[in-house]
C-alpha cells in the first residue's frame, strides 16, 4: 500500500534520514519509535509529504506521491501532527468541517453527508459537546481530539499521528487508541510510550540516529537487548495480566 524506498533527507548540510526502506500493508497498525531527534517525525512530514526527500521515493498504491494531486492524497492520507496551528477564531465544528474540503469543488457548499459525517467524527473523538467552543480556547489535550475528529471526518485510507497521546491525560490516551484501532483503516503512529506501542501496534519501526534499526512484531523488537542499545535504559518484558500484551518496566541506566 505504501512503500519507502531507500529515502534520505538533509537540511543545512545536515544528515537527518540516511536510505530508509519498508513498506506498510493495508489494514496494519505500524508503530514508530526512538529516541528523541531520530527522525521520526520529519520521516511522517516525507510521508504526508509536507517535506519532500533529498532521495529515494515515496509511493502509494506503486505510484510517487508527488505525483498524486493534492485533494486526491488528502482522500487517501489524513494527519494529525504535533501541532495545531490555527490563524484564526473557528469554532470545533468549523475545524472539523474541515476535513471535509479535499470531497468538495471550490466554494461549493457542505450538504447533509458532510454534517453528518462531521457529527459521528466529533462523537467518536468525544467532542461533540464542544462543537461551538472557540477553538483558541480549549486545554491542549482538547486540541488534540479536535484534530483527531477533523482527520476522521476526512474518510481517508491512512492516519498518520504523530505523538497522538501528548497532552492527553491516561484516560483519553487510552480511549483514543482504542477509537484508532478499531478503524477500518492503515494507522501509523509515531509513539514515545513504548508500552501504547506494545499494546496496539501490529508492526513496530524502531529508529536510530536517523536510521531504520529494526523492523518487526512488538515481540521481536521489544526486547531487553534493544532496549538497552537504542534507548539507553535497563528494561523488562512481561506480560500484561489484563491483556497478555507485552508490558515493559524500566529500572535504571546502565
Amino acid at each position: 500500500m505504501l512503500q519507502v524506498k531507500n529515502m534520505s533527507f538533509s537540511m543545512l548540510d545536515k544528515q537527518i534520514l540516511n536510505h530508509i526502506t519498508f513498506s506498510i500493508e493495508q489494514g496494519k497498525f505500524v508503530g514508530i519509535i526512538g529516541p528523541n531527534g531520530s527522525g521520526k517525525s520529519t520521516m511522517l512530514k516525507i510521508i504526508y509529504r509536507h517535506l519532500k526527500q533529498t532521495s529515494g521515493a515515496v509511493t502509494l498504491y506503486e505510484k510517487d506521491i508527488h505525483l498524486i494531486p493534492k485533494k486526491k492524497l488528502a482522500q487517501e492520507i489524513a494527519v494529525v501532527s504535533q501541532e495545531t496551528p490555527v490563524l484564526f477564531e473557528f469554532t470545533v465544528k468549523d475545524i472539523v468541517m474541515m476535513g471535509r474540503t479535499p470531497y468538495k469543488k471550490w466554494l461549493a457548499n457542505e450538504n447533509k453527508e458532510d454534517f453528518a459525517i462531521v457529527e459521528e467524527s466529533m462523537r467518536l473523538a468525544n467532542v461533540l459537546y464542544l462543537e461551538n467552543r472557540p477553538f483558541s480556547q480549549l486545554s491542549g489535550g482538547e486540541k488534540k481530539r479536535v484534530m483527531l475528529a477533523r482527520a476522521l471526518a476526512q474518510q481517508a485510507n491512512i492516519l498518520i499521528l504523530d505523538e497522538p497521546t501528548n497532552h492527553l491525560d491516561i484516560e483519553h490516551q487510552y480511549q483514543l487508541m482504542d477509537l484508532v484501532k478499531d478503524l477500518p483503516i492503515t494507522i501509523v503512529a509515531a509513539l514515545h510510550d513504548l508500552n501504547l506501542a506494545a499494546a496496539y501496534c501490529n508492526e513496530i519501526l524502531v529508529m536510530k540516529e536517523g536510521s531504520l534499526y529494526m523492523k518487526g512484531t512488538p515481540e521481536q523488537v521489544l526486547t531487553e537487548e534493544t532496549l538497552k542499545h537504542v534507548f539507553h535504559v535497563q528494561a523488562g518484558v512481561s506480560k500484561n495480566p489484563f491483556t497478555k500484551k507485552l508490558h515493559l518496566f524500566f529500572y535504571t541506566h546502565y
